[in-house]
């Protein structure tokens, strides 16, 4: 499907006269595929499940004991091949700069079953079929690593952040942080009581003006709640930009550019210019995620 950058997004007419479109992150995808690697993992309800890895200690005499990233794609992203690692917003994670900034992370990409039937849609999304192979997979990775996997950051895009939250609602006892961008699907207060019972971390990304979920519906309504959390950061640009500081669009036959965050997640939340997205992040979401891991290991 070829990319549409005629048609104005239906809010264009809400920007700035000084603000701009852009239509491209401006990084180049797929130059560090070559740093992970592949794999394959058979649950013992016979679930197969493909998924990529990254060791930044892979060459290593010695190995660090690091957090582990695990990365969830959205819906039609394993469709894509190896580009999936990329739309997960894990491809530069795995660069020297972020894992600098990070102080050093293990990187995990599940990817579901998905296909398109004879219509043409995408069908095998993830779903709560898919809660405990996944979970099966995440706790067989660390257990083979037991020694050097410091915290797990989940961190999941579109309907891969709605997993997220269902994982860490499920198995909250496996799960250190959970990092949803672009879904509403929120848990409910009991839930989030839970969280700060068991000292888990929330970094809540949504885009104020996301095409295909509604702010004023179902995420303005629970930010009060979420800012009573022990330990939440709460994101939600009033616009989401590329790192050329223009307004995110992206039109496949329908504008998604500001349900897309996770572009702005795998840009570290910084502008090319070296400035953050958010000033509260000043070193980005590597300099976040570094912090919450020495915080999180000090306790």
């Amino acid at each position: 499907m070829e990319k549409n950058t005629n048609e104005l997004p239906p809010w264009a007419e809400e920007m700035s006269p000084d603000d701009f479109i852009s239509h491209s992150p401006t990084y180049e995808s797929g130059k560090y595929f070559h740093l992970f690697e592949k794999s394959t993992y058979r649950d013992g309800s016979g679930t197969e499940l493909k998924y990529y890895t990254f060791d930044p200690d892979r060459d290593a005499k010695v190995k660090r004991k690091l957090p582990l990233l695990v990365f969830l794609h959205g819906t039609g992203n394993s469709l894509v091949g190896d580009l999936c690692i990329n739309y997960t917003g894990a491809e530069f994670y795995a660069t020297d700069d972020y894992q600098k900034s990070m102080g050093g992370a293990r990187i995990l990409i599940p990817v579901a079953n998905e296909y398109r039937d004879e219509d043409g849609r995408t069908r095998g999304q993830w779903n709560p079929d898919y809660l405990e192979p996944v979970h099966n997979l995440i706790m067989s990775f660390k257990k083979e690593r037991s020694e050097i996997i410091g915290p797990v950051i989940l961190l999941g895009n579109s309907s891969g952040a709605t997993f997220v939250m269902r994982l860490m609602d499920n198995y909250m006892d496996d799960f250190d942080v959970v990092i949803p961008v672009g879904s509403g699907d929120l848990p409910g207060d009991s839930t989030l009581d839970e969280y700060d019972r068991k000292g888990k971390t929330l970094f809540f990304a949504f885009g104020r003006r996301d095409e295909f979920n509604d702010y004023c519906k179902y995420v303005e309504p629970r930010l009060p709640r979420l800012e009573k959390m022990k330990h939440c950061f709460i994101f939600i640009p009033e616009w989401v930009r590329n790192g050329d500081k223009g307004v995110a669009s992206i039109n496949f036959g329908f504008e998604m550019g500001q349900h897309c965050l996770i572009n702005s997640v795998h840009a570290n939340l910084m502008f090319d210019d070296g400035t953050p997205m958010d000033d509260r992040l000043p070193n980005g979401m590597t300099g976040w995620i570094s912090q919450v891991v020495r915080d999180r290991m000090d306790r």
